[in-house]
């Protein structure tokens, strides 16, 4: 079975556009990267990306849906959202110390060590990559 497996492996899962889904796709990610050294904000990164896709695009809204890729090799994990469009394009906002919302694009880029954004008001894709740290030689 060795033989058809290929590295990076790769994992989809499409999403119905309801606030409930982004805590199935945290848990579906935390199950799929169990014991991978970026987990932990492999589930952030989803829990943010999954919530703008809901608040900032058609995916929140009746018939909407939001795409969630996971790509993962021995060292990185690469994390897509793909949502089904809408304005204004994504951007990083300076929210107030006392705002609940306003931070999600910026945390994703403080943990990522690359983010991409393609698509236009038709759909877009947010992919950001995790690099797991090299343990040192001792």
């Amino acid at each position: 079975m060795d033989e058809y497996m290929s590295s990076p492996r790769v994992w989809g899962l499409m999403c119905p556009g309801s606030r409930e889904e982004v805590t199935r796709a945290r848990r579906w990610t935390r199950d799929i990267l169990r014991g991978h050294p970026c987990a932990d904000d492999a589930e952030l990164i989803v829990s943010e990306l999954g919530s703008n896709a809901l608040t900032h695009t058609a995916s929140g809204s009746d018939f909407g849906t939001f795409h969630l890729t996971l790509s993962l090799s021995p060292q990185t994990v690469a994390i897509s959202v793909s949502d089904d469009g809408g304005h204004p394009e994504p951007h990083i906002t300076e929210a107030d110390p006392y705002d609940t919302h306003g931070r999600g694009l910026s945390i994703v880029m403080a943990l990522a060590s690359r983010v991409d954004i393609t698509g236009n008001q038709h759909g877009r894709t947010v992919t950001a990559q995790l690099v797991a740290q090299q343990k040192a030689d001792r």
